[in-house]
């Protein structure tokens, strides 16, 4: 291979051929990023065990004889109908229950408005209101929780508030299971549709223009070929949503109403969710209702790893069905 000097006195590669010197450094630079990377990830992995193991050792405490007067049976509090923390009562069963469908329902109304919009936002909009759109769009998601909390106390209960008038129902000021669906389909609906916008901007050119080269019509290439081949990153966006939606403390503290039993499958009455319950506990430092914060902290975080396990196993369901096609 030919080489020329340069000002150094050593050699250098002549056209795209490299040399055993640039090779060995461009080696090094990759095995440094990668312990870096590595070093990074570990760490991060290291927090997470560590946060659990915490929650864990202060949950599981209340549950076990040492706790003496205050053990609680852990069956009843898993299924129990009940919240009475003035009275020692610590039920969570009706609050998972509520928990679940109210993240059920948010992603069911969000979830297919999220998808649509990103795919008008990529596929359909002009070059300049594609800026504006994604612009507002990862606006939306910046918003902290609170200010969405005080939108949905100040305007969203409202709105429910005659809603149930049309039915002759009443509500405790509007805050009740449906106001908490809506805010938590408002909350999440940016962070899917961002996701989402991300995935199907990766879809490569030339498996759109090759579908239109075979006779598909926009439409036919949007739904048939786009979606499916960005499900990886939309399905993702359906697992962060659903987390936030299941995380989600402060803003749905404000408008669930906190109630003391159910479940209810009355819209309109107040609810109460497994991160209200432990918002609404945390003033005290110390005690029973204190520690049984951390109880229903586990229950929560056992919930979320067995619903993304759920959407990431209907993923995979969807991806065979396709292949199979």
């Amino acid at each position: 291979m030919d080489k020329s000097p340069d000002k150094r006195g050593g050699s250098r590669p002549l056209g795209r051929y490299a040399t055993v010197e640039s090779v060995a450094r461009i080696k090094r630079k990759d095995k440094t990023a990668r312990t870096i990377f590595t070093v990074a990830g570990v760490i991060s992995g290291l927090m997470i065990v560590l946060i659990f193991v915490f929650v864990f050792s202060r949950g599981v405490g209340v549950f076990l004889p040492s706790r003496g007067a205050d053990q609680q049976n852990l069956w009843a509090f898993l299924t129990g109908t009940r919240w009475r923390a003035d009275q020692g009562i610590y039920g969570v069963g009706f609050i998972i229950i509520n928990t679940l469908l109210s993240a059920f329902f948010a992603s069911l109304i969000s979830f297919p408005l999220a998808v649509l919009t990103a795919l008008m936002i990529t596929r359909m909009a002009p070059k300049r209101m594609q800026t504006v759109l994604t612009t507002a769009v990862e606006v939306l998601a910046a918003i902290p929780s609170v200010v969405y909390g005080v939108f949905a106390s100040g305007v969203i209960t409202q709105m429910v508030v005659k809603l149930a008038g049309v039915f002759n129902y009443h509500t405790a000021g509007g805050n009740s299971f449906l106001t908490v669906v809506i805010l938590l389909a408002i909350m999440i609906f940016p962070t899917m549709t961002d996701l989402a916008i991300s995935a199907i901007h990766a879809v490569p050119d030339s498996l759109i223009q090759g579908s239109l080269a075979l006779g598909a019509t926009e439409t036919q290439t949007n739904f048939k070929m786009v979606l499916r081949a960005a499900r990886s990153g939309i399905f993702s966006g359906l697992v962060m949503g659903v987390g936030r939606a299941f995380g989600e403390a402060t803003a749905v503290s404000m408008v669930a109403g906190n109630a003391f039993i159910g479940p209810s499958i009355n819209p309109f009455d107040s609810t109460r969710t497994l991160t209200s319950t432990m918002l609404s506990g945390f003033h005290e430092t110390s005690g029973l209702d204190y520690d049984i914060r951390f109880s229903v902290g586990i229950v929560l975080i056992i919930l979320i790893l067995i619903t993304n396990a759920g959407i990431y196993f209907l993923k995979r369901q969807f991806a065979g069905g396709m292949k199979d096609e």
